[in-house]
This record gives C-alpha cells, structure tokens and sequence, in this order.
C-alpha cells in the first residue's frame, strides 16, 4: 500500500514511512491509502469475539500490507491492552466507550498505535513529533510516545483552554515529552504546527512529524472500532446496518468512521455531532462550508472552528459535496443544551457522561438513531461540568488522582511561528 495527498490530482505516491514522517503531504494536503482495500465481515465477526487486538491486527494488515504482519500484529497487541465496550442504556440506546485506555479517552487508539508503529518505522533517529490539542489528543500522545527511543514529543495547547486534568496528564510525564502553553486557541496551536510544516528551512534542521488526525499513523487506527462496535451491536440487537453518532471537532473520527464504511462496513451512515462550534453540521444543512475562529464551551476538545479532516471527508465522496450530504446527518447543541443532556442520563438512566459524549446522547436521542453514538472520555476528565450539571463528583480513577497529584511543567509561548521554531531548532 502506498499513499497520496488529497490536494493531489496527479496521485502522486509515497510509501508508508515517507507519509508518517511528513505528516502533511508537499502541496499540504493530508496523506491518503491510493486504494481502499475490503474487509471479510465474517471474519471481522469472529476475531471481535476473540478480542478487540485480534480484530484490529487484522483490519490494519489490510491498510497497512507492507510492513512485517507478525511486527505489525505485535505492536497492535501491546497498543490495546485495555477493553472497550458497547453499554447499555435502555431503550435500545447503546454507546461504544472507548474512553478505557490509560488516558481515558478515545484518542488512546490513535496515539498509542501510532507510537508504536512509528518507533519500528523510525528505527530510532533523532525525530520532533508535534501535536497541537484542544484536550485529550495531548495527553494520549504523550503517554503513546513516552520513552520511544529517539522521539521528542511537543505538544500545543491554549492557555486556559483545557481542563485541570487535561493539562495536568500532559504535563506531568518529563522525559522525552515536551508540553507548549500557548497565549491563544487551540485553532493557533493548529496553525502553528501547519506553519512548521509548511516550513521548509526549518524542516531542513530538524526532522518533524505530526501526531494530530493529520498524521495517517493516527487517523487510520481509528477506523479499527468502529468494526468492533458494529460486531458487538449486531451481536447484541441482531440488526445489521446502525446509524453511528460520532462527537465530533477535528473530524479525524468522523472521517475513519466513513473509511471504515468505504472497507465495507454496513452501516446506515453518521451524524456529526458538534457542539457550538457547528462548521460541519452547518454545512450539512445549508451546503455552505464557512470555517471560522472557534468558540470556547464545555465541550472543549470539540472546539474547533477549522476542521482539519474535512479534506478526507471529501475525498472518501471523491469531491461530491452533495453526496456527502445526501448520507451524512448533523446536530448541534450550545452549552445549556450540553449541561441539560449530562442531567438528563444520570436522572434517567444513572449514567454519568462526559460533554462531549453527552452531545452523542443528544444527537442520537433528537434524531431517534438506531445504532449507537461513541462516548469519547471519562467523566471525571470534566469534573466541573459534571458537578454543573448533576450535582455529584464523578469517582476519580487512580490514574487520573495520580496525575492531579504530581508537579506539572510546561513552557509559555506566544502563538506565534517564530516563537516556536527557535524553540524547536534550539532542541537539536
């Protein structure tokens, strides 16, 4: 399998770890598979009921067949030493939790699969791995990275932005993690490593990836659960084809999820599921895409106002907009309407959710979905929400209490490019 960019009508193509370590492709599009290969349900049914790491070694050999499948099943099997499940609610409602992993949210998936399949691609060369994060993308990827051998890790994140656990799991790691405050939103943390990228003297000093939805290391693996939660739902409701919630901000679950449908998954379709921050769901009611600066909320992982992904979205509709939207639903909700829906689970059905996941209820409950939505973090990462909202202080895993304990440390930086790119040129 090798890869191209989705700015590129020449198709130009690059191998496996020439994509990886680019992270965005020369002409700044995002990398893409130049062929979607086709899953065996079947055989996708029956290694999910062995084990979710059996399932996804499978799924990625198909989308990653050039490197070793014995290496590459190994580094899935230590990826995913933790469960995920499809949890009832009553009713017929069902959330996929993927928010079990040792960041307690969904971006464990990515981040820990990219880093260990960047670790055997990388060979342990000096690299800088940057990740601008608007929550949990930080602190998954510095736990996915920590200690692989030659790797740095800079993360960026706006100032005040991010929970007190958020930023203390990002903060607390040292070693060969790197955290960035910046004076600004998560929209200039994302710009900022875009602009580095797009640098080209600087990537002639210092060899740089990226470790966001951009990177395909990332974005790919996310396809992996939702094969997992259509096996676990069919299995349980008998049904075949359930329309799946996915909260989304930067779009990459969105879009792994429309990959996963292109590999052959039966699904009905999506809905995107946003918070104020409303681009995509906007665009699906009026055919108008308007980025525009983003909005702070509750939800704040999901405050995005420039959906990076939206690229691949496109691309999996080969640039038809108006197909995309034909098999695409979209809901949003402001913050009064997230605080309600957290109040509403835990007084109808004892269930503590996150903001974000909450917005997943809310789409599926507004929309009357049968599948299930994904439930993307731990409620205790949003304790001040939760306590808002319900009234009760979500139990803190010990993980997280751990965290919260330790001294934290990170640099203040102005959002600004030169004031990152001295910092990265003085690491080497």
């Amino acid at each position: 399998m090798r890869y191209y960019s989705t700015r590129d009508k020449e198709c130009r193509t690059w191998a496996l770890a020439d994509a990886a370590f680019m992270g965005l492709a020369p002409d700044g599009g995002l990398f893409v598979p130049e062929r979607i290969p086709q899953a065996d349900m079947e055989r996708v049914e029956r290694l999910a009921e062995m084990s979710y790491a059996d399932m996804a070694a499978y799924v990625a050999g198909l989308i990653m067949d050039d490197l070793d499948a014995d290496m590459l099943s190994e580094a899935v099997r230590e990826a995913y030493d933790f469960p995920i499940r499809l949890y009832g609610l009553g009713g017929g409602r069902f959330t996929l939790e993927l928010f079990h992993g040792p960041t307690f949210a969904f971006k464990d998936f990515g981040a820990r699969f990219m880093g260990r399949v960047a670790g055997l691609l990388n060979g342990g060369r000096e690299l800088v791995v940057l990740a601008a994060t608007s929550g949990d993308t930080g602190s998954a990827v510095a736990h996915g990275f920590r200690g692989v051998e030659g790797v740095r890790v800079v993360i960026l994140y706006p100032a005040g932005k991010v929970s007190p656990l958020q930023e203390a799991q990002m903060t607390t790691i040292g070693g060969n993690i790197s955290p960035l405050r910046i004076d600004g939103t998560f929209d200039d943390c994302q710009r900022l490593v875009k602009e580095m990228f797009g640098d080209r003297a600087l990537r002639r000093r210092v060899r740089i990836t990226s470790a966001n939805s951009i990177n395909l290391l990332r974005w790919l693996p996310q396809s992996f659960y939702y094969f997992y939660g259509w096996s676990m739902w069919h299995r349980t409701t008998g049904r075949t084809a359930p329309e799946i919630v996915v909260p989304s901000g930067n779009c990459g679950n969105l879009a792994a999820g429309m990959l996963a449908r292109r590999m052959g998954l039966p699904v009905k379709g999506f809905v995107a599921a946003s918070n104020a921050n409303d681009v995509v769901p906007e665009f699906l009611r009026t055919g108008v895409y308007r980025p525009r600066p983003s909005v702070r909320t509750v939800a704040n992982a999901m405050d995005v106002g420039a959906p990076s992904n939206f690229e691949r979205m496109l691309w999996l509709y080969g640039g038809d907009a108006e197909a995309m939207r034909r098999d695409l639903r979209g809901y949003s909700c402001d913050d009064d309407d997230i605080l309600a829906l957290i109040a509403e689970q835990k007084t109808r059905f004892g269930y503590l959710s996150d903001p974000h996941s909450a917005v997943g209820f809310g789409a599926a409950e507004a929309l009357g979905v049968d599948g299930f939505w994904l439930s993307t973090a731990h409620a205790a990462k949003f304790g001040g929400a939760i306590r808002r909202a319900a009234g009760v202080e979500p139990s803190l895993p010990p993980a997280l209490a751990e965290a919260l304990s330790l001294p934290g440390h990170a640099v203040d930086m102005a959002a600004e490019a030169g004031a990152l790119r001295e910092y990265l040129v003085a690491m080497v």
